[in-house]
């Protein structure tokens, strides 16, 4: 098995997919823009060879770094980043080299906001009102239709990037005056919480491992710079479960991590948001593995080197990660109170990389327990002023 992981040195706990495949037989073939004395021990130790280029955006240095690893080792079998920002290379390289997975021909659907919702309508599931509008005169009308506010989102996009919720139609006339040129997707504001539907599947498409994590919005966190909550549920919300399988099967997901991502509206109705095909933010692979002593770094490689999962779990612990904006804001209480006061509960504290800062916050704190009501406590503790 060769296996081409891109940019394995990012984020920092990834390097664990690569330490997972190695132990498992595969010639592991890092492709990155980060000096290789850069890298970590563990993932030096990990990789079978590092083709260095300086710039990932240059598609024909990664295409050659491509054709030296098939020339060198032979065909590659697969290639992956974990990582949205790269999913259109990803797909590229796939199809000039034939490799296994989402290739050109299937990756608009799950890149273009406007065809997921095609395709969640085709799953009989409920959406936002929306669609892509490229004129000021057109979106009036598509105003009038929902009201203030709406949000505004490129139809291709990462995260919350380039996001805005617009509450009046002088900020609306504002934003056409001064949009890019990137496609946008509007839709009417929904009133609500996010609920995921975030896991892996093996290479049949059954989920070797499920779960559902309750946060705010992340364009909220961001506009009112604001502490992060995010809390995995011990119970998986039938409904959700319902809708996410629809979409996994829909979407045809395949030997990869899902993150699916709905409102949860006031009066209980569920909203299906987005797809995204790569693990959820952050460290939330982690929260994974602590809310059910598991090991999903190492279930993953096994699905890719055999194409099943024998992975048997419970979810033990409501697990939760916290952020405190430490740079534009004071806290009641320093790390080595919390550390104190929840000493079996709190079982990663860390700084987040300056990427992740913008939404997530600048430091985080993973906490878990078996009672719901215990890690809301340990949240408020945390984020007090």
């Amino acid at each position: 098995m060769n296996f081409v992981y891109l940019s394995p040195h990012f984020p920092p706990n990834y390097y664990n997919f690569c330490v997972n495949l190695r132990k498992l037989g595969a010639n592991v073939l890092g492709l990155a823009d980060s000096p290789y004395d850069a890298l970590r021990p563990e993932l030096k130790s990990a990789l079978t060879e590092y083709y260095r280029v300086y710039d990932m955006e240059d598609y024909d240095s990664v295409l050659r770094a491509l054709g030296y690893f098939t020339h060198k080792y032979g065909k590659i079998d697969r290639l992956d980043s974990h990582n949205e920002y790269w999913l259109e290379t990803e797909a590229r390289l796939r199809s000039d080299f034939n490799i296994y997975g989402s290739n050109l021909d299937s990756i608009e659907e799950i890149k273009r906001k406007s065809l997921m919702k095609e395709k969640f309508i085709k799953c009989g599931l409920n959406v936002a009102r929306g669609k892509v509008i490229n004129d000021l005169k057109t979106c009036e009308k598509f105003v009038k239709e929902v009201g203030f506010p709406v949000v505004a989102k490129p139809d291709k996009g990462v995260g919350a990037d380039s996001t805005f919720k617009i509450k009046t139609k002088k900020e609306l006339e504002e934003f056409f005056k001064s949009k890019n040129d990137r496609e946008y997707i509007f839709e009417e504001f929904i009133e609500g919480t996010i609920y995921t539907f975030d896991g892996l599947t093996d290479r049949n498409g059954n989920t070797a491992f499920h779960t559902t994590h309750v946060y705010d919005s992340v364009l909220e966190s961001i506009s009112n710079a604001d502490n992060v909550l995010v809390y995995s549920l011990r119970d998986v919300p039938k409904d959700i479960e319902a809708a996410g399988l629809k979409i996994i099967e829909e979407f045809k997901v395949r030997e990869k991590f899902f993150h699916f991502e709905f409102f949860r509206t006031p009066a209980g109705k569920l909203i299906a948001l987005e797809v995204n095909m790569r693990p959820p933010g952050g460290y939330m692979v982690d929260m994974f593995n602590y809310a059910a002593d598991i090991d999903v770094y190492k279930e993953w490689a096994k699905i890719i080197m055999t194409g099943k999962s024998d992975l048997k779990y419970s979810r033990k612990y409501y697990c939760s990660f916290t952020s405190r904006r430490t740079r534009i804001k004071t806290y009641k209480y320093s790390n080595e109170n919390i550390i104190e006061k929840y000493p079996n509960e709190v079982i990663m504290s860390c700084e987040m990389p300056p990427v992740f800062s913008s939404a997530m916050g600048d430091y985080g704190y993973i906490a878990r327990h078996e009672k719901l009501d215990k890690i809301l406590e340990i949240a408020k503790y945390i984020s007090e002023e």
